[in-house]
């Protein structure tokens, strides 16, 4: 079955461009919207919006600062969280389901946080990480690396400007421990690597920054009050992010987590099929296992 695809521009309040898509039949009522991650990357949730686009339009778009959305200014978590909301207004959408991926997820959260109103269901992938879990994410990430990756990578973020040709190889470099098999992992980083470019890197310091000084921890409480009856986790078990540290966020939250197993931070790229029945199951409605 051949979905019919859309795309625009949306005009923010202060006069910020969004690029968006939508895939399937817009009519029907509530649509998904997919936050992607980064902070500063573009939009790469087209794969995903494929498996459930027949059963519910998918809105995607390109956060400001990124891909086919330009800005040159500040970035704050609140700014991202008002894109959003005014996107859903251009769209003529009053609730909406959420499915945020990494970052997304956090852009989620905190989307709940300040418009509960309009959230029909979330489903967060592989994040929010709240606590200590960054040291747990750095060492795993060196082990699964060789001695020369690690260095190569110092030597190549330290550059004060880098090619295109160093840009990618970063990039590789920093991406390929996400997935659970390093072989498959290391092609498809390159492939990414090329792909979702070019990487905003002062919005990701900046979107960085305001989460280590304002941390989604914190609210913690007022999200669980807040979050739609239909919320849940999904991570991959072999993500270098502990998968403790969102079991954890899991009993705070009293969320049930699905864990996908021989997957990495992405992994509808290594269990296409799992995350697909699950994501299905979701977007119908049927209640967590």
């Amino acid at each position: 079955m051949t979905l019919r695809e859309t795309q625009g521009l949306t005009s923010m309040t202060d006069g910020a461009r969004l690029c968006w898509t939508a895939l399937g039949d817009s009519t029907r009522q509530p649509p998904v919207v997919m936050l992607h991650g980064g902070p500063g990357l573009p939009d790469y949730l087209g794969e995903v919006a494929s498996m459930v686009a027949d059963l519910a339009p998918v809105y995607r778009y390109d956060q400001r600062g990124t891909g086919r959305s330009p800005w040159q200014g500040t970035h704050s978590l609140a700014r991202h969280v008002e894109d959003l909301a005014e996107s859903l207004d251009a769209w003529g959408v009053p609730e909406a389901v959420l499915i945020g991926h990494s970052y997304g997820t956090d852009l989620a959260s905190r989307f709940c946080l300040a418009h509960p109103d309009r959230v029909a269901a979330v489903l967060l992938m592989c994040g929010p990480f709240v606590g200590d879990w960054r040291a747990g994410y750095r060492a795993e990430r060196e082990r699964r690396m060789s001695a020369a990756q690690r260095e190569r990578l110092r030597e190549l973020e330290d550059l004060p400007h880098r090619t295109e040709e160093q840009e990618t190889e970063l990039l590789t470099l920093a991406w390929f421990t996400d997935h659970a098999d390093p072989g498959r992992g290391w092609h498809r980083a390159a492939r990414d690597a090329r792909r979702r470019r070019p990487v905003n890197w002062a919005m990701n310091d900046e979107l960085g920054a305001a989460e280590r000084a304002d941390p989604l921890d914190g609210h913690l409480a007022e999200l669980r009050a807040c979050l739609p009856a239909r919320t849940e986790l999904l991570g991959g078990s072999d993500d270098p992010r502990p998968l403790s540290a969102l079991a954890s966020l899991a009993r705070r939250l009293a969320l049930p987590l699905t864990r996908i197993g021989s997957a990495g931070h992405e992994p509808w790229s290594e269990q296409p099929d799992a995350v697909r029945a699950h994501l299905r199951r979701f977007v119908r409605g049927s209640p967590a296992p």
